[in-house]
């Protein structure tokens, strides 16, 4: 109680400041509301893979030459200006707040258009050498208060990156796919739902999460959905 209290006390005294432009805050958020506009919704998307789409449409070219591994996606914003300076201060830079700005948001759009509710939510791992290096999983520290928030269990150790793979940046989708391949595994005796929403935060060209949906069909999931927080064009 006497925290809580401390703290709105400090937020009248101090209010928070727009991690982007340096205006203030709308309400206890660091992002201002003109900050907060700029973030681009993901519509319209195809329904399989979140590409973003000029018009609607049942689904996008590759989805409709090669089904994805996963039934549905849902991403509800685009990896666009200024969204992709959040990421990579969180990401890269250790940035907490920035974390949280962006957590804030995946849980707000939730609330306006949640997804179909899985049985479980299982963040893409990191290796264990990415992840000593780094300090956290950022696809991990954006799914806690989703989860949280949609009342659906949050699993992160029964799938894990088998081998280390070099960074997916700067390659081509086929070299995507080639370096991830075999590099997922599960827990052994694990008992897997039927319905499981993988989430990473930010699908490129969807690779990533492809070979992890490929890895849990293999274990026996029945349905697996691709989440993340935004979409690259």
């Amino acid at each position: 109680m006497v925290d809580g209290w401390i703290d709105r006390g400090l937020r009248v005294l101090l209010p928070p400041r727009c991690l982007l432009c340096g205006a203030r805050g709308a309400g206890t958020s660091d992002l201002c509301a003109g900050c907060a506009a700029d973030l681009a919704p993901n519509a319209p998307c195809c329904p399989s893979c979140a590409l973003p789409l000029a018009t609607p449409a049942p689904a996008c070219g590759a989805c409709l030459a090669r089904a994805p591994p996963f039934a549905r996606a849902w991403v509800p914003l685009r990896y666009a200006h200024p969204l992709d300076l959040l990421e990579a201060r969180f990401k890269f830079h250790a940035d907490l707040a920035a974390g949280r700005v962006l957590a804030g948001q995946l849980v707000e759009c939730a609330a306006r258009a949640a997804p179909d509710l899985p049985a479980m939510i299982v963040p893409v791992p990191l290796h264990v050498a990415r992840l000593r290096e780094r300090g956290y999983n950022q696809a991990l520290e954006l799914a806690r208060p989703l989860a949280r928030v949609l009342g659906v269990p949050l699993c992160h150790d029964a799938l894990r990156r088998a081998r280390a793979t070099p960074a997916q940046t700067g390659l081509d989708a086929k070299m995507r796919r080639r370096n991830l391949r075999g590099a997922f595994a599960v827990a052994p005796g694990f008992e897997w739902p039927d319905h499981v929403a993988l989430f990473d935060d930010v699908m490129t060209t969807g690779a990533t999460l492809r070979e992890a949906a490929r890895t849990l069909r293999r274990a026996g999931v029945t349905r697996v959905d691709a989440w993340a927080l935004a979409r690259s064009p």
